[in-house]
């Protein structure tokens, strides 16, 4: 293991800004369960300077301003996996340092030089200017850039001196696409609820309605409005409905061909970060974090099973299974690392909330309403075709 004070000594070396994405990609590391001898002391060090107070690295600063379009669609989550309509934060320094060391160097010192001066001033609405203004320059020079094969294989190539991970890129196109439907963006959030508690058939309706005006004219946004709408759900899986209510039966086939079939695979994406979130808890021994983790995992695997019926035939199905193999496998293992006659709260069937009698009739009452009021729904389209 290095030595805490030539540690100390390394980082003190290296300017903020390194130190800034230094922290980034070893807690993109920390995610995907990969660290070394000595990785705790230097996250630990670091996440001293920059989390002081519980502020983060990037406070107030032109780069801040810069994706604050990208804000209410970032995760921290693993890059190993699709995140549909999801931006992962720690790609965000090493775009950052791309865009200001090879797309617009010049620009993009002009725009920090001013930002500075207009931030120190508190000027908020001119900053809020300055930033919509350079957005928009580098949509256009991403254009120009991500054309061409050449031009996505040498912006691959330079994003991967800043960061190792595999899907900055993506989440370059990602980002391209919400700055070119921002202000659309912006409009479908304010018309969203502040928070749905519960999204029944009357939400399920409004929330519709809004998606179709949405994706008429910015399509290819639309998961990026979907992560908005799941932004505002209490009870995460309940994204699915807008795609479950669409169809003619609860057959996955059916599902999958209506519009926002996608929500099935966006909440799959939320059980892998939460798995990924899973096995750090466990590492560090936040056994009520993985607790708490745990139970919306349970919960949500049987919400697909009872929403959607041959579940088991479909890719959505498949990955399902995997996923809850994987957490089984990490519950197993912190189960039997203490004695047989201990009872570990991990093992506890209380976790599996449905295997409850509450639970067995909320499972007859779902059967049913969805039998009456998605049927009566879908013929009431058809009727008015």
């Amino acid at each position: 293991m290095p030595e805490p004070d030539r540690i100390q000594d390394y980082l003190r070396r290296l300017t903020p800004l390194s130190r800034n994405n230094l922290l980034t990609e070893l807690e993109r590391l920390e995610v995907c369960d990969t660290a070394w001898s000595g990785f705790a002391i230097v996250v630990e060090k670091l996440r001293a300077e920059f989390r002081k107070d519980g502020q983060t690295q990037n406070r107030d600063n032109p780069s801040r301003h810069f994706f604050a379009p990208l804000e209410p669609l970032l995760v921290d989550g693993a890059p190993e996996h699709a995140n549909s309509g999801r931006i992962l934060r720690g790609s965000l320094a090493p775009i950052w340092e791309w865009i200001s060391r090879n797309l617009l160097p010049t620009m993009a010192r002009d725009y920090v030089n001013e930002m500075n001066r207009l931030i120190a001033a508190d000027n908020l609405r001119e900053a809020g200017r300055v930033s919509a203004t350079f957005q928009t320059k580098v949509v256009k020079s991403l254009e120009g850039t991500l054309a061409s094969s050449d031009g996505a294989d040498l912006a691959r190539a330079k994003l991967a001196i800043y960061t190792a991970s595999r899907t900055v890129y993506d989440d370059v196109t990602k980002m391209l696409c919400v700055l070119r439907a921002r202000d659309a963006l912006a409009k479908f959030s304010d018309a969203l609820p502040a928070s749905i508690r519960k999204f029944d058939d009357p939400q399920v309706t409004k929330i519709s309605e809004l998606l179709d005006a949405f994706g008429k004219k910015h399509a290819d946004a639309l998961p990026f409005a979907l992560a908005l709408v799941a932004t505002r759900l209490k009870t995460p899986w309940q994204l699915i409905r807008l795609a479950t209510k669409a169809a003619p039966s609860k057959n996955a086939a059916d599902i999958a061909a209506t519009p926002y079939a996608i929500t099935v695979s966006m909440v799959l994406d939320r059980m892998d970060d939460n798995r990924s979130a899973l096995r750090v808890s466990l590492r560090n021994e936040r056994i009520l974090v993985a607790k708490s983790i745990l139970t919306e995992m349970y919960d949500t695997e049987y919400a697909l099973q009872v929403r959607i019926d041959r579940l088991d035939e479909a890719d959505w199905g498949k990955r399902l299974q995997n996923l809850m193999s994987a957490v089984s496998a990490l519950v197993e293992a912190e189960v039997n690392r203490f004695p047989d006659e201990v009872d570990h709260v991990l093992a506890s069937r209380s976790l599996r909330s449905h295997q409850s009698l509450a639970g067995r009739l909320t499972h007859l009452a779902w059967k049913g309403r969805d039998v009456v009021s998605d049927g009566a729904a879908y013929w009431k389209k058809l009727v008015g075709q």
